[in-house]
């Protein structure tokens, strides 16, 4: 019988302990901020900004929003960007993806200061991933290793197949599996044989972003699947990019969507907002 990886359990379970923490600074005057800049009236960058300030508030983390027209210019952005960098009392900045077609998105995530990168974009930070030093780490492979972990689920010596190499997830989780001692296979859309690989996989994590790509057959008896995708299927229902009820039976462990990764990607975000603070106050 396969467990069912709860999410959202375990990402109430990280939000209590940084609650914990923030106390503790607040206790000794030292309060935290995050600014969250978001650009244009994109429906689904609304609503993940307002869950993010209610996570904020729910942990006692300062939430400062600056929403911008989505004319408003690169160099006003980058501007406001400085300001925010030169701020003490801001701790983290995020700047909400997409942007509006005009915009240089790297040369605007590569504005925000390194030590106040929350999303763990900038490379300065990707580069303390890759050497395995980092101390702020992207948000959804950190939080599919915090779930790996609280599940008690062996990483060290299991092969891992991660289907997808973009720079926020896929690429990221491949260098945390490494660290963690894991054999690790990257496949893409290039990838020969794609299912022969998956099939090789103790651990398969999905971050592809096609609805219900991985069926059963890609699935060996007895593996653990972490789903990243978020996706909508022919029913406009929330779906991933594993097919759950095909897969599930096959594996011991698995992340339901929604539920599963997501509420982690939100946690960890306070958590780097935690750690940043922590560094800049000299913890």
């Amino acid at each position: 019988m396969y467990r069912i990886i709860d999410g959202k359990k375990t990402a109430e379970q990280v939000l209590n302990k940084i609650a914990v923490e923030v106390k503790e600074l607040k206790d000794n005057s030292k309060d935290i901020a995050l600014a969250v800049i978001i650009v244009g009236d994109n429906p689904a960058s609304r609503v993940y900004v307002n869950n993010k300030k209610k996570d904020c508030a729910l942990v006692g983390i300062e939430s400062y929003e600056y929403a911008l027209p989505a004319d408003t210019s690169q160099e006003e952005l980058l501007a406001l960007i400085d300001e925010l960098n030169q701020r003490k009392d801001i701790n983290g900045i995020l700047c909400q993806l997409p942007l509006p077609g005009h915009f240089d998105e790297k040369a605007v995530l590569n504005a925000i200061s390194p030590q106040k990168d929350v999303d763990a974009f900038h490379p300065v930070n990707v580069g303390h991933i890759m050497i395995g030093d980092c101390l702020l780490l992207p948000c959804t492979p950190a939080g599919v290793m915090e779930l790996l972990k609280a599940y008690d689920i062996p990483i060290a010596g299991r092969h891992c197949v991660i289907i997808g190499r973009s720079n926020i997830v896929g690429k990221p989780m491949a260098m945390l599996m490494l660290k963690e001692n894991a054999t690790v296979t990257v496949c893409h859309s290039k990838t020969v044989d794609l299912a022969g690989i998956t099939r090789q996989a103790d651990i398969l994590i999905a971050a592809v972003g096609q609805a219900k790509m991985i069926k059963a057959d890609m699935v060996k008896e007895g593996a653990v699947v972490i789903d990243v995708g978020m996706n909508r299927d022919e029913n406009s229902k929330l779906c991933g990019d594993v097919d759950f009820d095909g897969v599930a039976p096959k594996t011991s462990a698995i992340t339901p969507v929604p539920g599963g990764v997501g509420p982690m990607t939100r946690a960890m975000l306070l958590a780097n907002t935690l750690t940043a603070a922590k560094v800049q106050f000299g913890e």
